[in-house]
């Protein structure tokens, strides 16, 4: 939570408090879920609290899922001028990003936290919230921005205190989000001031 907070104001990035958002969300939805199922966790667990679903195991299906589909769907990344070599750097991301997912979900089981059940429904429930509302958030108001979903994220991201608090969609209006933009005004101050140092001395 300390991560997207620190994102959030830093980048005032639509996507990233969306991501927020959705995550504060699912907490929400699992703490229902465990106090209206009730099941207890393994016999053998030293954990205290009900353990359905694995609440790590669900923000991990979500993150994952939630960030994966951003980078598939809109990001653009940077060219290597290799083909091979750009689509290689992307599966590699894939990968660990679904690796770092299965990971902590597995830690829960190894460290007897949790069965592998409450993992597994965790997990899903994380998959689908992530999904669900990426879709919802970014890919409707996409495709049809004269749709509820199109017009509320237009309302969300062009309201007076949205625009004073200087939220913005970057990846609405730049492939990269503005990443390139941004590095090219940064380098474009840095040899100016490379330049200006040099006369200096």
């Amino acid at each position: 939570m300390p991560a997207y907070a620190a994102l959030a104001v830093q980048t005032r990035e639509y996507v990233i408090i969306m991501m927020w958002a959705g995550q504060l969300a699912g907490e929400v939805l699992n703490l229902v879920l465990k106090h209206w199922i009730k099941q207890d966790r393994p016999s053998y667990s030293a954990a205290n609290g009900y353990g359905f679903p694995s609440s790590h195991s669900q923000y991990m299906g979500y993150f994952a899922s939630f960030l994966m589909m951003h980078l598939y769907f809109r990001h653009r990344f940077a060219s290597t001028g290799y083909r091979i070599l750009d689509f290689a750097w992307r599966i590699a991301l894939y990968a660990a990003l679904a690796a770092w997912a299965f990971v902590v979900a597995y830690s829960r089981f190894y460290l007897r936290y949790h069965s592998m059940a409450q993992i597994l429904w965790g997990f899903g429930i994380g998959v689908a919230l992530g999904v669900s509302f990426y879709t919802v958030c970014e890919l409707l108001p996409r495709q049809r921005p004269q749709s509820i979903f199109g017009l509320l994220k237009s309302c969300l991201v062009e309201n007076p205190v949205s625009t004073w608090l200087q939220i913005r969609d970057g990846w609405d209006v730049w492939a990269d989000g503005g990443r390139e933009a941004e590095w090219l005004r940064w380098r474009a101050e840095w040899d100016r001031r490379q330049v200006s140092d040099k006369k200096a001395t």
